[in-house]
């Protein structure tokens, strides 16, 4: 039976709030009449459509529709995606840190995160998470099942993963997981290494105790690698930069309403010496950051042009629990030197070489190839492991006997159960044990230089 339901245009008095400024731009008889049309252009569909429609997925669809006239960045989310999108830009959350991705209607862990309660209860990378608390959720989005595991600290949470075949349990006592988006080392060359990859609420902290292991070391030159950072909250940014650039202002923020902010460094005297890596993956906040250490020279940038985002968008939340984020404004580097469509080009141009992963067919993930079989699952499971230095026979997409041994080899070496069936898990493993080969074999040159021009 078709399902009759009532549609309550919400959008106008959601966003009511958010579109004061320019209501009396819009011919308002006209909208008012479009919507009316709109309405019954909805009821008719509903009424003549073959099958069930949730009122839910009719509004989120109509958002979805009017904020995607608007620019790329501006999107609506539904109550879960706001939660979980605030929950991300805190930098934090209470669950069990997993990194999930579904494939073909399953929630696959894609790794484990470091020192979580889910390393450390055995969980692991190609697990297929079954169960949580006993719900069975097959078909579940990776959002819907993110949702069904977090909870309140201290909570503990069931989880039933499927691995080689078997079901498996865990009881694990839900925890405050920090989402880290800096990594930091030193190099030989006695130069400090940071890798920011995100510009969360939490970011400069963390910068801040990769610093003290630099100061406890006399590390006084530091690689700032925002390569494919594609950008995260302008304050973060801002409050880095109070880190490593001196004083006066950084960035200058044009709203439409005509209102202009100006942040800026108070730092009095630079600690470090500091180089910064870019690329056409960096954006937005990023280059926030990247503007200011080139436009001040205070360091250098090295690398290849940044995207070029210089626009805003403003987060707003909604009565029911959904959320809004649009572009509300236009900011522009120190002395309001223009970032949007144009980007930060580096001071030392640098291109990387390329590795041609696309060589390597991808795992279908709906097979898998047991001795004898014969297919391109087989034929990528042969190419990673001659690539990853196993002895293997010319790659012909041929499961022989030397490939089955060397795949047991493979499984025993990455805590797989070893019975030489290319599985889900197999694959997933092989995937992540490419990549993170690749950097092996390709020489990094912009950090090359990087390091080179710090210590000149």
């Amino acid at each position: 039976m078709k399902k009759k339901i009532s549609i309550m245009l919400i959008v106008i008095t959601l966003l009511s709030s958010c579109f004061s400024v320019y209501a009396e731009e819009l011919d308002k008889a006209k909208f008012d009449s479009d919507v009316e049309f709109m309405k019954n252009v909805v009821y008719f569909v509903l009424d003549k459509y073959q099958y069930d429609v949730k009122q839910e997925d009719v509004l989120n669809g109509m958002y979805d529709g009017f904020f995607g006239v608007l620019d790329d960045y501006s999107v609506y989310y539904t109550p879960d995606e706001y939660n979980s999108m605030v929950t991300d830009t805190a930098g934090e959350f209470t669950g069990i840190g997993v990194q999930i991705n579904e494939i073909n209607g399953q929630i696959i862990v894609v790794t484990p995160l470091a020192n979580s309660p889910a390393m450390e209860a055995g969980i692991k990378s190609g697990d297929i998470i079954k169960y949580v608390d006993g719900k069975d959720i097959t078909g579940f989005s990776s959002q819907e099942t993110s949702n069904l595991i977090r909870g309140e600290e201290n909570t503990k949470v069931k989880i039933g993963v499927i691995r080689n075949g078997s079901i498996i349990n865990f009881d694990i006592v839900r925890e405050k997981v920090i989402i880290s988006t800096v990594e930091g080392s030193i190099l030989d060359e006695k130069v400090g290494y940071l890798k920011v990859t995100e510009f969360n609420d939490n970011t400069t902290e963390l910068v801040k105790n990769q610093l003290s292991n630099f100061d406890d070391n006399n590390i006084k030159k530091v690689v700032i690698d925002l390569r494919n950072n594609g950008g995260g909250t302008l304050n973060a940014a801002v409050d880095m930069l109070n880190l490593f650039v001196t004083e006066g202002p950084v960035v200058y923020v044009d709203y439409a309403t005509g209102k202009e902010d100006i942040y800026s460094s108070s730092l009095k005297e630079q600690n470090y010496e500091i180089a910064v890596l870019i690329n056409e993956g960096s954006a937005s906040a990023t280059e926030i950051f990247a503007g200011a250490v080139k436009y001040k020279n205070q360091g250098t940038i090295i690398g290849t042009k940044s995207f070029g985002k210089g626009i805003v968008q403003s987060l707003y939340p909604l009565i029911n629990g959904s959320g809004v984020k649009f572009t509300t404004a236009e900011y522009f580097s120190v002395d309001r030197t223009p970032v949007h469509k144009i980007g930060i080009t580096p001071d030392i141009v640098v291109e990387n070489p390329t590795f041609d992963i696309s060589k390597y067919p991808v795992f279908s993930k709906t097979n898998k190839p047991t001795l004898g079989n014969v297919s391109l699952d087989v034929l990528s499971a042969e190419m990673i492991l001659k690539t990853l230095g196993y002895v293997i026979n010319e790659p012909d997409g041929v499961y022989d006997l030397k490939t089955f041994n060397e795949i047991i080899k493979f499984q025993n070496s990455n805590s797989l159960y070893p019975y030489g069936t290319i599985d889900y898990s197999t694959q997933t493993a092989l995937n992540n044990a490419l990549n993170a080969y690749i950097p092996k074999i390709t020489q990094d040159l912009q950090l090359k230089t990087a390091v080179d021009v710090l210590n000149k």
